[in-house]
């Protein structure tokens, strides 16, 4: 399993880059991807995740298909993803991210997007999501932006927040399964 990379490190904050066909072992990287989703129990997770500042995403809401029928079969990897429409009408849901663990927020979000991206044999595809399906997909595009989902509450939960993402940036959490916290400042002990 590839190790998490928690808030406060870098990686999670930088824009992530096109790659191309011939991106070493990307095969091999797709099915770690999937393997470490999988064994922290997430539904989604981006390349930042694991330290890799790649525009490369892998989803598998049907967990999440009892509760949000869209998410029925709904499995993915998305290379070079660019959404490029998103709906004026928002829903408003609850959020967790594996580089955030115990944080749970709610967060709005457009109901509806269209995302251009290649699929894993680099086949182009143009799609349209809405629901549930559509949050996670922005959820995980936001880690390819290098933004959290903390970044869309207020600044009033920002403010609550503050010493649960100081402990986890410190790597003061203990998720379940493999982390990077981010760099430690000189003088701060863990």
């Amino acid at each position: 399993m590839l190790p998490i990379y928690l808030y406060g490190h870098p990686v999670l904050r930088e824009v992530a880059q096109d790659i191309t066909p011939d991106y070493p072992e990307l095969k091999n990287l797709i099915e770690q991807m999937w393997q470490s989703m999988y064994e922290s129990e997430g539904i989604g997770l981006a390349a930042p995740q694991i330290g890799r500042s790649i525009r490369l995403l892998v989803i598998d809401a049907s967990p999440m298909a009892s509760i949000f029928p869209e998410c029925k079969d709904f499995k993915t990897v998305m290379i070079n993803a660019h959404i490029t429409e998103r709906s004026e009408e928002t829903l408003s849901e609850e959020e967790g991210c594996l580089s955030l663990p115990g944080i749970h927020e709610r967060v709005e979000r457009p109901k509806e997007i269209t995302i251009t991206y290649l699929d894993e044999n680099f086949i182009p595809q143009t799609r349209h999501f809405s629901g549930f399906t559509a949050r996670v997909i922005q959820h995980e595009y936001d880690h390819l932006e290098g933004k959290l989902f903390t970044d869309h509450v207020s600044t009033l939960r920002k403010s609550l927040l503050k010493n649960k993402l100081t402990r986890i940036a410190s790597g003061k959490c203990y998720p379940g399964y493999p982390v990077v916290p981010g760099p430690q400042k000189k003088g701060l002990r863990r």
